[in-house]
């Protein structure tokens, strides 16, 4: 069985490398601290555009009265991030694994809202925290608010709603934004990337 899993583990380092694979298997952490980390790493790798990536979850053997915590709070968590525009798919890899498909930055503007995810929504920024971004950053997402309304058939919005849709996309895609980061530099390159998959739709 060690055997077993430990080729598994060479054939998971192959197909994802290290930088794709999140094990949670090895900090034992509790469930709400594996799903607040799961969380923030696959925001963190949909702004990169990583594609599929791996994540451990163990199958908790361990764990009081034989229930697998973490990996029932991370298959949970999948289920939430995958209405929310996180997760386009996810499939079990494992016994103690799932195999992620993140979705398209886009996505994350078009996933509609759900009431009972609402408390875990980020508050709108202000125009005053708009204001205190460089004119590149503003500019960046301006573009990009204008191209998310017209694909909604908006081909002329007003100012008001694309400061509004500038505000939620700035909110949505600060999530993702990893502590310690540069973040007007990775959020002005997850803005052009939503940018080039609108572009990419159109072709």
């Amino acid at each position: 069985m060690r055997r077993r899993a430990s080729v598994q583990a060479a054939f998971d380092a192959v197909r994802f490398g290290p930088t794709r694979i999140l094990n949670l298997r090895e900090a034992l952490p509790s469930g709400a601290e594996a799903a607040r980390r799961a969380e923030g790493w696959l925001r963190a790798k949909q702004l990169e555009r990583a594609g599929e990536v791996l994540v451990i979850t163990g199958r908790g053997n361990s764990s009081v009265g034989g229930v697998p915590v973490v990996r029932t709070h991370i298959l949970r968590l999948l289920t939430s991030l995958r209405r929310r525009g996180v997760v386009g798919e996810f499939t079990e890899h494992t016994a103690g694994s799932f195999v992620v498909r993140l979705a398209p930055l886009r996505a994350l503007f078009e996933a509609p809202a759900r009431n009972r995810e609402q408390h875990q929504s980020p508050p709108l920024a202000t125009p005053q925290t708009l204001k205190a971004l460089s004119s590149d950053t503003q500019m960046a997402l301006r573009i990009l608010a204008t191209r998310a309304l017209e694909s909604l058939g908006m081909q002329a919005p007003s100012a008001g709603m694309i400061s509004a849709e500038m505000e939620r996309q700035f909110a949505l895609l600060s999530r993702g934004v990893p502590a310690g980061a540069d973040a007007e530099g990775a959020l002005r390159e997850a803005a052009a990337a939503a940018l080039d998959e609108y572009d990419a739709s159109d072709r």
